[in-house]
């Protein structure tokens, strides 16, 4: 599982039937290559700035309503960050 923050939304004016209805987000993982951001799936109403639990490779696929090909899903919002360094 990833910790990161949102920093913006992937728009997709067009995409494959199994993908309508997910909101696709970049993700800032807070740890590692923070130049890398993830593509992630949503339909928690995950935005802009919130810390978010992302999950990925074969667990994304429990996430979902049907089979899509999706390899990163946004599964939490964090309420409480943790604080780093204590």
């Amino acid at each position: 599982m990833i910790l990161g923050t949102v920093k913006g939304t992937v728009y997709s004016t067009r995409k494959m039937e199994h993908l309508v209805g997910y909101k696709f987000l970049l993700v800032e993982p807070m740890y590692g290559n923070k130049k890398e951001l993830i593509v992630a799936g949503d339909t928690l109403g995950a935005g802009v700035g919130e810390l978010v639990l992302v999950t990925t490779d074969e667990t994304v696929q429990h996430g979902l309503d049907h089979p899509s090909p999706i390899d990163a899903f946004i599964v939490g919002i964090v309420d409480n960050p943790p604080v780093m360094g204590k």
